[in-house]
């Protein structure tokens, strides 16, 4: 009997394992790794969340700088700095550290998964089956949803419009690290160039209206429309294209109707999954990973706070797929010269017409109770609700900001923050004035 089964080592998978351990629970993670080789644009945001996760070592020999460019709505100009990201690299440093916090891993292709509320019995090809107390779905976008047993209701997934991205990579000559993103009359494409020669060309367009010829001609599909784009030709310079390869899959963004249960937690990409255009894929999987540890702690610790816990995980996953979702929609937006074209129509309003960040209101702020992480737990607490953070704020700079609010709305200014130190009351006093308070 296992008593954790993670399924999955991406970043999430790896981020929950890692959490459970610190906590002292026997984890075992079985997962089959990728049979491609991939490149992946982060920023500085991402590496933090990664660091954060107490996944360093992996990144050591994963990471190359360069300068990204990008050219969308008829104008070109070169953005941060994009660290390129070697996934076949990265992926052998999670599974490093992974063994060396005592982590079982099993490779292996998942065949099928029994769930019921006395536990899990998963089928992994080429090994005896294994049985679990509590079961973490990381398996990305394309994980089945688990037996009805364990669903509440018949909720349907929140989709965007169907989207596929086809990878193309080669081993061009060798030269500087660089990357870039352009939009197109039927999508857009990313491309990326390692110091080595590695070449990545992704061309992301919409199911429904892109007219794909049949799967033997997709390559020359996209050799040609690399060749119709000045940018991309001259980012690669004309280089041979040795050792082509085409990988194609679905980045439609998708919520999953139901991400937890008494025994069970979908993570990362499983949960939810946004679009690649937002650029912060492993950011988001890692969000919701990086809480779950301590919902999970609560599910199998304190049973009497399984509804609260499962509101915690729910809200946030729900609230984070949202907020990506907005700023993928006011980048389509943004790109004006072919509003009628059926990608640009399909992506230009969803999944809202909310802002993606709510303008600052301080007679706005009002306190709720809510779900909190304490001491590796969820528990409840006051927290204060902002128009930008629906869910609640529970601390600044380790002060609980409910309490400072009611001394706020009974006491001068000086007086409610006269307790601060001047690290917390920097902290605090910055907080305030973003929320829009004027003393």
């Amino acid at each position: 009997m296992h008593g954790i089964l993670i399924l999955g080592a991406g970043p999430a998978g790896a981020a929950v394992a890692l959490g459970l351990r610190r906590l002292g629970y026997p984890v075992t993670l079985v997962s089959d790794w990728r049979r491609f080789a991939a490149l992946e644009g982060v920023s500085l945001r991402v590496l933090e969340a990664l660091r954060g996760a107490g996944l360093e070592q992996a990144l050591a020999q994963a990471l190359q700088a360069s300068q990204r460019r990008v050219a969308w709505n008829g104008e070109e100009h070169a953005q941060n700095i994009e660290y390129l990201l070697d996934r076949p690299a990265f992926d052998r440093g999670l599974r490093e550290a992974l063994r060396e916090a005592g982590v079982q891993l099993i490779e292996g292709r998942v065949l099928g998964v029994q769930s019921s509320e006395a536990g899990h019995r998963v089928q992994v090809q080429g090994q005896a089956e294994l049985v679990g107390e509590f079961l973490v779905e990381a398996r990305g976008r394309q994980a089945p949803a688990l037996g009805k047993t364990l669903r509440h209701g018949d909720g349907q997934a929140l989709r965007g419009a169907p989207t596929l991205s086809l990878l193309n990579r080669w081993q061009g000559p060798g030269g500087s690290a660089a990357s870039a993103v352009y939009s197109l009359e039927d999508g857009w494409a990313w491309m990326a160039r390692r110091e080595d020669g590695q070449c990545y060309w992704q061309l992301t367009l919409d199911v429904a209206s892109a007219g794909l010829p049949g799967k033997a001609q997709l390559l020359a599909y996209c050799r040609q429309r690399r060749q119709a784009s000045a940018l991309a030709r001259e980012f690669f310079a004309g280089g041979e294209e040795r050792q082509l390869h085409l990988h194609a899959r679905s980045s439609t963004a998708i919520l999953s109707p139901q991400v937890c249960g008494a025994n069970w937690l979908r993570v990362g990409d499983a949960a939810m999954a946004v679009d690649p255009l937002s650029g912060n894929g492993i950011f988001q999987s890692l969000s919701s990973a990086l809480q779950a540890p301590a919902v999970i702690n609560t599910l199998l610790q304190r049973p009497q706070r399984a509804a609260l816990a499962q509101r915690f995980h729910g809200q946030r996953v729900e609230q984070l797929f949202l907020r990506f979702a907005r700023i993928g929609r006011d980048f389509y937006a943004a790109e004006q010269r072919w509003p009628e074209q059926p990608f640009w129509q399909a992506r230009r309003c969803w999944p809202d017409p909310q802002p993606a960040h709510a303008a600052a209101d301080f007679a706005a702020l009002r306190i709720e109770r809510a779900p909190v992480l304490r001491d590796g737990l969820v528990d409840e607490a006051d927290v204060v609700i902002t128009p930008d953070q629906p869910l609640g704020i529970w601390h600044v700079q380790g002060v609980e900001l409910a309490p400072l609010l009611r001394r706020l709305q009974q006491q001068p200014a000086a007086q409610a923050l006269a307790d601060l130190g001047p690290e917390q009351g920097r902290g605090v006093r910055g907080w305030l004035l973003a929320q829009g308070y004027r003393p």
